[in-house]
């Protein structure tokens, strides 16, 4: 082979790769660029795995909730990439979340069958009452707003899970019912009771209810 040869391209695959398989770094004992001692503590224990950063972003998000913008840089040090590299990555799933999450998170479904059931009109119904668009928060950072595609409720559509707990048949009067107890003061709302006034609604509307707002 000609030394002069140009080199085979590199697919992006095993760019990604090699970003993956770097050797890591050294962490600090202490915090570093921002990071809490809980991130810090997740950062020392994946440090030295190949291929650690997915595995390490998951698990901040799982102990925080979000990532925060401060703890990119200890991060990349610890494994040895650029910050770019890492905001890359965060940016690029919308799972990965920068900011601290809403109390509470609100679900509704986009696909075909809840379309075809008034699922635009409830959707914008939403937006409107909580003031913001999908993968937004409303103002007290009570509710989150986010599209899912298919809740597995297509027989009683438009559907709808709160903070996990699906919700079929929903229309605009039952969504405020869901609502209303949780866009209070963050002092006077409750913790877990996301419920109440619309827990008959739960995975087993029935047909005749359809009608009822």
């Amino acid at each position: 082979m000609r030394s002069d040869a140009m080199p085979e391209p590199v697919p992006a695959f095993t760019r990604a790769a090699t970003l993956a398989v770097k050797p890591a770094g050294t962490l600090a004992k202490t915090p570093a660029d921002g990071a809490d001692a809980c991130t810090a503590g997740l950062i020392a224990s994946h440090a030295a795995r190949p291929g650690a950063l997915l595995p390490l972003l998951h698990a901040i998000q799982d102990a925080r909730g979000f990532i925060a913008p401060e703890s990119v840089g200890a991060i990349a040090q610890a494994l040895n990439l650029s910050r770019a590299e890492v905001h890359g990555v965060i940016t690029y799933y919308p799972h990965f979340r920068t900011v601290a999450p809403a109390r509470h998170t609100l679900e509704v479904c986009r696909a075909e069958s809840c379309q075809a059931m008034g699922g635009d009109a409830l959707a914008s119904h939403i937006q409107q009452r909580l003031g913001c668009e999908f993968h937004g928060v409303d103002s007290t950072q009570a509710v989150g707003l986010e599209a899912v595609y298919c809740l597995g409720l297509c027989a009683q559509s438009p559907a709808i899970a709160l903070d996990g707990i699906a919700h079929a048949r929903m229309t605009p009067a039952r969504i405020d019912r869901l609502l209303d107890p949780l866009l209070v003061k963050p002092d006077d709302a409750p913790s877990t009771d996301h419920g109440s006034g619309d827990a008959q609604h739960v995975l087993r509307s029935a047909p005749h209810e359809q009608g009822v707002p």
